[in-house]
């Protein structure tokens, strides 16, 4: 038989994450690449879990989600934000923010339609504006060569935008370059959609780990955009439950309403227990959050300052779990070729931030590294790495 995938899609093979993870786990290496904690969330949301179990919480919840939850929802963008959302038409849950991508592209884009987007990217959005059988027009985030920080230039911003473009998805704390959007960089996004009436798309799902005391701004907040703007968010980052897979999407009516009618013919509802745990959450552990986002500050300078001890240079990280590393000092351009040699020869395994880029050469020469783990894993990674790098 002839290779059955549709043609938009025979460019995605396996991710390079579960690449990575294999990689990681043939050769005993450290894995620094996927970007999970290994520590769990705060003990009370475990236990609130598995009370709802055993209390019988084990069928479908609504197709939107538990009022429970999308009321908390409702409250803490509210509490936090000061944007208002009526939990029975703006609030929906989904299977994670990244069924909340998939649902909002397949509802948003058709075939033919632009979407502006930031890159490096998160995988999930290239594979899904293809799927949905948009066109992607990526704005470049480089370097500020005074600050180090990764940033994009407004007037690009600008020519990406044509009579096609349909939305500009924004994702801030971003992955993977760590940059936590300003509110003047948010509001260049925000003026190129109100003149352009366009779709904004947020993946927010960093939004409680920016460090160093940077605050989050949600492109909804800005003047203009809340009637124009959907949001992604989950409880995966916020409470370090990656794995629970439970998330919202948040914004007016019309859009999480379009939201709503794909996703109910992709995952319909899931996680209803959780769901539950997620709702009391919201409202009680506000204080481990910002712990959380204290020791994931500290856990950032202890695998920077080892990175750069081991050779590489090291860029700016505002937010998120991962650093990117630029591999030139080493002697070394090419990321992917590295990314496969480092966990059979340091031990270590990293994500090469090329495949986040459409134009790859833009990243060739950078590898992320989470640092979402135990100090003393880190520890273990950065003594492989440093005696990979006096062997070299």
């Amino acid at each position: 038989m002839d290779e059955p995938l549709i043609e938009r899609m025979r460019a995605y093979g396996e991710t390079v994450f579960a690449e990575m993870t294999r990689l990681a786990t043939e050769t005993g290496a450290v894995n620094l690449g996927q970007g999970f904690p290994d520590t769990d969330g705060p003990a009370s949301l475990l236990e609130a879990a598995a009370r709802h179990i055993r209390e019988g919480v084990n069928q479908y919840p609504p197709g939107p989600g538990h009022p429970e939850l999308r009321r908390a929802v409702s409250r803490y963008r509210a509490r936090h934000y000061g944007t208002e959302y009526d939990p029975d038409t703006e609030v929906h849950a989904t299977v994670g923010a990244t069924a909340g991508i998939a649902a909002a592209l397949l509802a948003l884009v058709d075939r033919g339609d632009e979407v502006v987007v930031f890159e490096p990217m998160y995988d999930s959005y290239a594979a899904m504006i293809t799927l949905a059988g948009g066109v992607r027009r990526p704005v470049m985030l480089r370097p500020d060569p005074a600050t180090g920080r990764f940033t994009f230039d407004p007037a690009e911003l600008r020519a990406a935008v044509g009579p096609r473009t349909r939305m500009v998805l924004v994702n801030t704390p971003h992955n993977p370059t760590g940059t936590v959007f300003t509110a003047e960089e948010l509001e260049h996004v925000a003026a190129v959609c109100r003149e352009h009436d366009l779709i904004a798309f947020t993946d927010e799902v960093y939004e409680f780990l920016a460090f160093d005391g940077r605050p989050h701004v949600p492109l909804a907040s800005l003047p203009g955009m809340r009637e124009r703007t959907l949001t992604a968010s989950s409880a995966g980052k916020m409470f370090a439950v990656t794995g629970w897979k439970t998330g919202w999407v948040t914004g007016p009516e019309p859009l999480v309403g379009a939201v709503r009618r794909v996703n109910q013919f992709l995952t319909f509802s899931a996680n209803g227990a959780l769901q539950l745990a997620v709702a009391e959450a919201l409202d009680t552990q506000g204080e481990w959050v910002a712990a959380q986002r204290d020791t994931l500050r500290g856990k950032r300078d202890r695998l920077a300052a080892g990175l750069a001890d081991a050779g590489f240079d090291v860029g700016v990280c505002e937010g998120t779990y991962f650093v990117m590393a630029d591999i030139r000092p080493l002697g070394r351009t090419d990321g992917v070729e590295l990314a496969r040699a480092l966990p059979r020869e340091a031990g270590v395994a990293a994500i090469p931030a090329q495949v986040f880029y459409d134009r790859q050469e833009e990243g060739a020469h950078l590898l992320r590294f989470a640092f979402c783990k135990e100090d003393a894993v880190l520890d273990e990674a950065v003594a492989r790495l440093s005696a990979w790098h006096g062997k070299t």
